[in-house]
């Protein structure tokens, strides 16, 4: 069987493996699902891994030994797989094809596949070599098209829509540049483990290898930065080719997948197979099966044993609260988490120690640094979490529980190896609690001894001024006046550590922020993604999105208003503004002497922290937002704050809040890079010469 979906790989009958999840096949030239860590060993010349302009080849895909065309199944039983941690949507029962049988347009039938996996809004901008394709959603009466204003904004919309619906997020651009300015998104749902799929359009297919206008050979491009891609040589190609994107992206380990679609294949006529069979044998069959018995009965021998145990949960537990909830009420053991999985535990149940790592609190870095037992359920051992990795967790024994083979042990042993899906595994282990209870009361005394250190070390900040609005107050009052309910995005900086620190989230799926690359610009667009997935229409449910960024991260996407005011998306914009790179500043005071290398954003010639001049705060945010004829406000004095907040919160559709706030407030406790628990650092300002 012949595949014509052609994924450049340089090396011919090389094995597809990966960090990220297992090899699906062994591809003859393409096919590839990206490898890392380590990198595949190709070319490095100019052109190197193109196809000839003259004669586009197609790629033949090595099936599996022993698996035949016929034994290719749609849906593996779900038993041999395991539970996937995004459920597939299931085809819309009422769908109808609206060409019958007739032919039509590849782009059609583009679009149409999508609708069948459930696609109701997707994030596209159009160009070129991807007009085709907004040509067809034009005929879609089913799919929303949001317009973002940059590729990059719309990307980063997709994520955010991902990652507080649980859905696969969809985003479309063009070619070259267009496709280019995808690659930071792409690169950031990879390492935040978000299921996204991304559609470009490419080149018509005797261009390709050419270098023709706005030609970027994509797929090269991301090999590394996308858990699979796929360059479409065949019109036919195109329903199995959506159907195993979509595959892809939400089982496993969740990640993005690209597709690029020449422009001429866009305009080929076909009459669509929508019931041919996916390729992913391999995939499929080295997919963690369901839990068993034996491993998490080991699980429970250690938390019987142990008298200071740990649960360490990240972005995995976000599916399995209930799950993580259950567990904890029968074992009493105490709950640190990470910044990505903030909200898969209550924050507001009091064995809750918040966020562990470089700037979570005392208390929770103590129990890891002091504890018997770690248990580390769908979490990756992050530099940011550990520090020196070696003093990490150094008395206790390593409980690892995670979907992904290739995380466990990676960074630090596991003594008690679980490759599972966190969600099952849990559940699991609550039957078994059930049937066997553990006594909670042997963990008392631990319990108490991190209370007391909790009341050592509070996460604090100044109260003795009521001249400033200081960035912490202003964060716990949007809290106070949503009662916990917003959803929060956030850019990156200071901004994003305080939302961690100071916005209690009791659900799953209420933060939205980007971890693992750090991606400053992300907070407007993710807060766009996730307005539309809760924009109470279509029986959507409805909620208040919050975007709290810092001036200079919310400078990089700021052309993003225009989206919110046209698309009429409810976002309001909650802006710390302190004129600089608070976390570049905070490094500054702290290990380069208070030295300025570039970390002020305003004019030079008048830095509004010297002048107190209101006319020296650049940019003017209140006029940015009116030009995009959104609603604005600038607070300065503390005893309007939370008035200013009130109003951002009852004016309808989107909202801009410019407040200003000290630039020497540092965002406490923090672990250096590098450094262990006893180098906390809980006190201290850019006031202080270091």
């Amino acid at each position: 069987m012949k595949s014509t979906c052609v994924a450049m790989q340089a090396s011919q009958g090389c094995t597809l493996a990966s960090a990220r999840h297992p090899a699906p096949v062994k591809a003859q030239v393409g096919h590839s699902l990206a490898s890392r860590p380590a990198r595949p060993a190709h070319a490095t010349s100019r052109g190197a891994g193109r196809r000839s302009s003259a004669q586009p080849t197609q790629a033949t895909l090595a099936r599996d030994s022993g698996l035949s065309e016929a034994a290719a199944v749609v849906s593996p039983p779900r038993e041999a797989l395991g539970p996937v941690p995004y459920p597939a949507p299931t085809p819309l029962k009422d769908w109808v094809d609206r060409f019958g049988d007739a032919p039509r347009k590849g782009s059609d039938i583009l679009v149409q596949a999508l609708e069948r996996e459930g696609v109701d809004v997707l994030f596209a901008y159009p160009g070129g070599a991807s007009m085709e394709i907004h040509q067809a959603l034009t005929r879609s009466d089913s799919i929303r098209n949001i317009l973002c204003r940059h590729e990059q904004g719309e990307i980063f919309a997709a994520e955010g829509y991902a990652k507080v619906s649980g859905r696969v997020g969809v985003c479309i651009a063009t070619s070259g540049p267009g496709a280019t300015n995808l690659v930071t998104g792409l690169a950031d749902a990879l390492l935040d483990s978000v299921p996204l799929v991304a559609i470009t359009g490419q080149v018509p297919r005797k261009l390709i290898g050419s270098d023709g206008f706005q030609e970027t050979p994509i797929v090269e491009v991301t090999r590394q930065i996308t858990k699979h891609n796929y360059l479409v040589m065949d019109v036919n190609d195109i329903p199995r080719v959506v159907k195993e994107a979509f595959y892809l992206a939400r089982s496993g380990r969740p990640g993005p997948v690209l597709v690029d679609v020449p422009k001429d294949l866009q305009q080929t006529l076909a009459v669509p197979d929508w019931d041919a069979p996916m390729a992913l044998g391999s995939y499929t069959g080295r997919l963690p099966p369901a839990p068993r018995g034996e491993p998490l009965a080991a699980v429970l021998e250690a938390v019987r044993a142990a008298r200071r145990p740990v649960l360490y949960v990240g972005g995995g537990c976000l599916d399995a609260a209930a799950e993580l909830a259950e567990f904890v009420a029968a074992t009493g053991i105490p709950v640190a988490q990470t910044l990505m999985g903030l909200g898969a535990f209550s924050e507001e149940d009091p064995l809750a120690l918040h966020m562990l790592g470089m700037h979570g609190t005392v208390y929770a870095n103590y129990a890891v640094n002091d504890a018997d037992l770690l248990i580390a359920l769908g979490v990756r051992f992050d530099d940011r979490v550990t520090g020196k990795l070696e003093a990490f967790a150094a008395r206790a024994r390593v409980v690892h529980i995670d979907i992904d083979p290739a995380e466990i042990s990676k960074n630090k042993e596991a003594h008690i190896p679980v490759c599972a899906d966190v969600k099952p595994a849990l559940a699991l282990l609550n039957r078994m609690l059930r049937a066997a209870p553990v006594d909670r009361t042997q963990f008392a005394p631990w319990v108490e001894a991190l209370e007391a250190k909790r009341a050592e070390f509070p996460l604090r900040y100044p109260t003795d001024r009521d001249d400033l609005i200081m960035p912490q107050r202003a964060i716990e009052m949007l809290y106070e006046e949503t009662a916990g309910d917003a959803i929060v995005t956030t850019g990156v900086g200071q901004h994003q550590m305080w939302a961690a620190q100071f916005y209690k989230f009791k659900e799953p799926r209420r933060w939205v922020t980007s971890g693992g690359l750090g991606s400053m610009g992300f907070g407007l667009p993710s807060a766009l993604g996730a307005a539309a997935a809760f924009d109470g229409k279509d029986g959507r449910p409805k909620k208040v999105v919050v975007d709290i960024d810092g001036d200079g991260s919310f400078v990089m996407n700021c052309q993003e208003l225009a989206t919110a005011a046209v698309e009429g998306l409810e976002t309001k914009c909650f802006i710390l503004n302190n004129q600089h790179l608070g976390m570049v500043m905070q490094w500054e005071d702290r290990f380069y002497k208070a030295n300025r290398a570039h970390t002020y954003l305003g004019r030079k010639e008048a830095e509004y922290h010297v002048t107190k001049d209101l006319g020296d705060i650049y940019p003017d945010f209140v006029t940015l937002a009116k030009a995009f004829n959104i609603p604005a406000r600038r607070v300065i004095d503390p005893k309007e704050l939370r008035s200013a907040i009130r109003e951002m919160l009852d004016t309808p559709g989107p909202f801009l809040l410019d407040i200003i706030v000290p630039h020497i407030q540092h965002v406490l406790p923090m672990i250096p890079g590098g450094g262990s628990f006893k180098e906390s650092i809980t006190e201290g300002d850019g006031s202080i010469e270091y």
